[in-house]
């Protein structure tokens, strides 16, 4: 038998009253947004025949999501960050706005505070014996072409075991390792000393785990570096880059990988090169610019001032 009671009068004033919309006081905003949510669900509910011990999984499972802090986790795994890059890239091209470096998702693990410096910096503190050493550098352009001096690179990465420092379940990591703002210098350019990162997965038998298996998903994601750039007169890019080579980059369970962020690394086993860079061995090089975009009536149209990440 099928019943389904969404659109009985009833019902639909009953999501008028659950969202507020029947009262004069809250916020609009939000009212909108709920009712529009709860009505699908409800929707949901009415045309899958979701049970009611189906429904109380989901809630138990939103409480473990809650209690292991994975919200930010599932969010790019059902593709849900991914979306809302494509909705911005969207808008820009409605606006005619060419993002020559693409954006692409955050991530839940940037912390802010990170030390700053002028042109170069060390992100690693030598501590990972299994690191392979890593240059990265290139110039950061602002919209009119010409490289922007003072703009901000502010870079993050995982070590080699896939751990962040601030969220390594180890404990190993110090404060702030393999994380720094670089401040570019007069020409434009930025250039830090690291160790190639590996890629990792959600942690084991998380709730983040659990939903991806039963959707027949992995958890895992391709070596990759964050980066957030600004600078005056332009709009912050949030992107990331992933590490030529590595076999999940077109397999991403995060849809992070975007075209144009896939840089060549090119392995340095020259002796000018090792020298020129102070090591004392063979190290992987990548060269990677950066464009920025100018703000769009003279604001940035696509940051939220009140949103709060992580700080130390």
């Amino acid at each position: 038998m099928t019943v389904k009671i969404f659109n009985r009068p009833d019902i639909q004033d009953f999501l008028k009253v659950l969202s507020g919309l029947d009262q004069n006081g809250g916020n609009p905003r939000v009212k909108q947004i709920i009712h529009r949510i709860v009505s699908d669900l409800f929707k949901a509910i009415d045309d899958l025949d979701i049970t009611p011990d189906e429904y109380r999984t989901g809630i138990a499972w939103l409480n473990e999501l809650g209690a292991a802090g994975q919200a930010g986790l599932i969010s790019p795994g059902l593709g849900l960050d991914h979306f809302l890059d494509e909705r911005l890239d969207a808008i820009d091209e409605a606006l005619g706005i060419k993002n020559e470096t693409p954006r692409t998702i955050e991530g839940p693990l940037y912390v802010a505070g990170a030390p700053e410096s002028k042109g170069f910096a060390r992100l690693d503190d030598g501590t990972d014996a299994d690191g392979h050493p890593l240059i990265m550098h290139g110039t950061v352009y602002g919209s009119d072409g010409k490289p922007a001096a003072g703009a901000k690179v502010e870079v993050w990465h995982c070590d080699t075991r896939g751990f962040y420092s601030h969220f390594d379940p180890t404990g190993k990591q110090a404060p702030f390792n393999m994380r720094r703002t670089i401040i570019t210098d007069e020409n434009g350019r930025y250039k830090f000393r690291s160790i190639v990162p590996h890629g990792y997965g959600v942690p084991p038998g998380s709730p983040t785990e659990k939903l991806l298996s039963a959707l027949g998903r992995h958890g895992q994601r391709p070596a990759h570096i964050h980066f957030f750039v600004s600078a005056e007169g332009h709009r912050k890019l949030t992107t990331q880059i992933n590490i030529a080579g590595d076999p999940l980059i077109n397999d991403d369970f995060a849809y992070a990988t975007r075209e144009g962020l896939v840089p060549d690394l090119v392995e340095r086993t020259d002796e000018a090169s090792i020298k020129a860079n102070g090591l004392a061995g063979p190290f992987a090089e990548i060269t990677f610019d950066i464009r920025l975009t100018a703000l769009v009536n003279g604001v940035d149209n696509q940051v939220n001032a009140q949103r709060k990440r992580a700080a130390a």
